[in-house]
């Protein structure tokens, strides 16, 4: 098939991006680079000696999108491009409901004028909100805690309005809970612009020195240790979900939501103690205060997606550190 992935040098699409090559399929990508690179674009093609298209350009450029539309003919669309910092949405909220829901919009529209009506959505399990209680179930109220949060529940709900007004469209929406790891190569992995807002990329950082200490918001949450704890969830494990969904779109099932995660939650003490093991390095740390937005404990339950996809995530948290300190210590800087 032939695929558009928006946001597809992104840390998820990228890795996403070498499993749709691995697995046969011809990939467009459209990324306006604002917080990604195009390197890990190249080091993909030379890792599955295959090519994929980029075009440099943003969802909200309605005009260079449809010539892109014009250019190809795409069986369906992979939907990873959005702002995604849980704090910097809390600070900047205007930021995020402008980009990611008028992008998405914007796309929305030229697929539907386009006949391109085939979507997978990179959405998020912040839109449960502080669950009642754990693990976490597709059917669960949604209640975002978070602008982030709020901008993937606003695009789900635009896409459910999409298929209740013409069911020729097939979707399926995947809420992550949190992607760490990075390629077995270690040629590709997450590569923030500034500094890391997620755990695992700030551990990798303090690991190689890049930061002096890591800062564990909050030791009174509700826990075992009193620090937050989360379904962390291997990113190549992540990306094959994408896969298994993009090949239940073609049963035109209609409107799917899924559950991608471990259905294990690790608190921020057991994971910086596990990567202190895997990498042989030292990790210091602080305890800050609580950052707004943040909840205490969320893990899925993943039993639908192994049900109708036939997916389940195969990596541990061991592997998830493994992969994380060989592409930091092979690339301390990220990408250059």
């Amino acid at each position: 098939m032939k695929i558009l992935v928006t946001g597809g040098a992104g840390y998820i699409g990228s890795h996403t991006c070498l499993c749709l090559l691995e697995a046969g399929h011809d990939v467009c990508v459209v990324d306006n680079l604002s917080n990604s690179k195009k390197i890990p674009l190249e080091r993909i093609q030379a890792l599955t000696g295959r090519h994929l298209q980029f075009y440099c350009a943003d969802l909200t450029d309605k005009r260079g999108l449809n010539q892109i539309f014009e250019s190809h003919s795409f069986d369906a669309v992979i939907h990873f491009a959005g702002f995604k910092a849980v704090g910097e949405s809390v600070l900047m909220p205007l930021k995020y409901y402008q980009n990611n829901i008028a992008g998405s919009l914007a796309l929305f529209e030229l697929m539907e004028a386009h006949g391109v009506r085939n979507i997978v959505f990179s959405s998020s399990a912040t839109v449960y909100g502080e669950p009642e209680k754990v693990p976490i179930k597709e059917t669960f109220p949604v209640c975002p805690a978070n602008p982030y949060g709020r901008t993937k529940l606003h695009i789900e709900n635009i896409l459910g309005d999409l298929h209740a007004a013409d069911h020729r469209w097939n979707m399926a929406i995947l809420r992550y809970f949190n992607p760490v790891g990075a390629h077995p190569s270690g040629m590709i992995g997450e590569d923030p612009n500034d500094a890391p807002n997620n755990l695992m990329p700030f551990i990798s950082h303090v690991a190689v020195g890049k930061q002096t200490e890591l800062s564990v918001y909050g030791n009174d949450y509700p826990t075992h240790d009193g620090t937050g704890v989360r379904d962390y969830i291997h990113v190549m494990d992540l990306a094959g979900g994408h896969i298994c969904a993009l090949e239940k779109l073609q049963e035109n099932p209609g409107l799917l939501t899924y559950n991608l995660g471990t259905g294990q939650g690790y608190s921020v003490l057991e994971m910086i103690t596990a990567f202190e093991k895997m990498s042989g390095q030292s990790i210091p740390y602080k305890i800050t205060d609580r950052r707004e937005g943040d909840i205490a404990v969320c893990y899925a339950d993943p039993s639908l997606a192994e049900a109708e996809l036939g997916w389940k995530a195969e990596k541990g948290i061991d592997t998830m550190c493994l992969d994380t300190w060989r592409w930091q210590s092979k690339n301390p800087d990220g990408y250059i």
